[in-house]
């Protein structure tokens, strides 16, 4: 089977059976999403969730986080994966958000990938949902699901998110997003991936994993 005979077995499987696929973290505008995508960075979604409705309703907007001190936004996060650090980021990255556009989170990679807190990831993340942006977030989950598929052997996330954006088509990259990560998430696990339930197994090179 070719790499692309497998794209079009495995992204057809999931157009036809999970045509509708969406983040899992709670958000209601922009910011919000950008706060809950930072945080959740080797974080589960289910814990940023559990953090954000208070952060919210605390700091509802880029404004109010953007004069918020350390110590003020510390008891939020603290739950979280590196919250001292991630602290730190969410209040730089307000404070650019206002200074620098207008308290707009931006469409562009680049111009998100300036703000603290931001890398690749996070930014295709905000530019797929928010902007419908032809773009693929590559993270812990979509990197292994990609390699274990056999969609990608790149060794970094850039080159898996170059692999899969060559494969996929513009108008199914962002939901092909979700499909990897809720597949990676649920099914094709890290240490104990459940392939007697996988229903991509007819197309994996490796549905004889452990």
């Amino acid at each position: 089977m070719t790499r692309k005979e497998r794209f079009n077995a495995i992204i057809g499987w999931f157009a036809q059976n999970q045509p509708v696929a969406q983040s899992e973290l709670h958000f209601n505008n922009p910011y919000e999403l950008l706060v809950a995508v930072i945080l959740s960075a080797q974080c589960t979604d289910k814990r940023v969730n559990i953090v954000t409705p208070p952060l919210f309703q605390r700091f509802p907007t880029s404004e109010s986080l953007s004069t918020a001190s350390f110590e003020e936004v510390y008891p939020f996060v603290k739950s979280v994966s590196y919250p001292n650090a991630k602290a730190r980021h969410l209040i730089e990255m307000a404070r650019m958000l206002e200074q620098d556009y207008g308290g707009v989170v931006p469409s562009d990679i680049d111009q998100l990938m300036r703000l603290p807190g931001v890398g690749r990831k996070t930014a295709n993340v905000i530019a797929s949902i928010v902007y419908d942006k032809p773009v693929i977030a590559v993270d812990t989950h979509v990197f292994r699901v990609a390699h274990r598929l056999g969609l990608s052997d790149g060794s970094t996330p850039y080159a898996v998110e170059q692999d899969l954006e060559r494969h996929i088509p513009l108008e199914q990259r962002a939901v092909s997003h979700h499909w990897l990560i809720l597949h990676g998430r649920y099914i094709c696990t890290a240490r104990k991936p459940k392939c007697t339930q996988c229903p991509l197994t007819p197309w994996c090179p490796r549905n004889d994993y452990p």
